[in-house]
């Protein structure tokens, strides 16, 4: 039986913009180097920016009805996450789909498989990750899962957790674990921004991550030259 569930809990949205603007490397730091979905998945055009709700999709392998029917369920600030059952590249999205969801809000879109038209949705400045650009079509046949727990491109992502992406990618962060990880992305970001001053103030790495004395004991040696 195929299922889609109707009701997701969005209580992690009013985070989205501020995520956006951390981006995907603070963030993944932030949360313990955990949640980043497989760089495999890139995004069409550069530069690009976004985070939102997840809303979760299964599709059968060529096959993109599913797609049609998660649209229904997408709200203004979500990113539809769609992943296929048995690996493949097909393209699964394009154009029209893309002036759809855009119709109703979605900030982008996260897919473990191929999209085409690429031309016309960056023109569109509709935000894509793909796993491939294939103009392969697909048919509408099979029946799979809308807002149900999935497994995209490495990780496990339920629908209402928050997906931020950008140039450098996609991570995921849980919804009940939002609020602790953008606090620890702020402090971050301040303390990232005290290390570039003494960065452009001539200190080096070495000194003010005080990796000397670990190299000497790594057995890191100094000479003039090789002479």
């Amino acid at each position: 039986m195929s299922i889609v569930f109707t009701k997701i809990d969005r209580s992690a949205q009013g985070m989205t913009e501020e995520f956006a603007g951390f981006g995907v490397a603070t963030v993944h730091e932030a949360q313990g180097q955990r949640g980043l979905l497989d760089p495999a998945l890139r995004p069409i055009y550069r530069p690009v920016s976004i985070a939102g709700t997840a809303v979760t999709c299964e599709v059968a392998p060529g096959d993109n009805w599913m797609i049609h029917v998660a649209v229904e369920q997408c709200r203004d600030g979500d990113v539809l996450v769609v992943t296929p059952t048995h690996a493949c590249r097909d393209g699964y999205f394009g154009d029209l789909l893309a002036t759809s969801l855009q119709a109703r809000g979605v900030r982008g879109l996260v897919i473990d498989a191929g999209v085409r038209d690429i031309a016309t949705l960056t023109e569109m400045q509709f935000p894509v990750w793909s796993a491939a650009v294939c103009a392969q079509g697909t048919v509408k046949e099979t029946l799979a899962n809308v807002n149900t727990t999935i497994i995209c491109a490495g990780q496990t992502i339920a629908p209402g957790d928050l997906v931020v992406a950008d140039d450098d990618g996609v991570v995921v962060v849980r919804q009940d674990e939002a609020k602790a990880v953008l606090e620890k992305a702020r402090q971050r970001v301040v303390q990232e921004k005290e290390k570039r001053a003494r960065f452009e103030a001539g200190e080096l790495g070495l000194d003010m991550y005080n990796m000397r004395e670990t190299l000497a004991e790594k057995g890191l040696r100094y000479v003039e030259s090789e002479d």
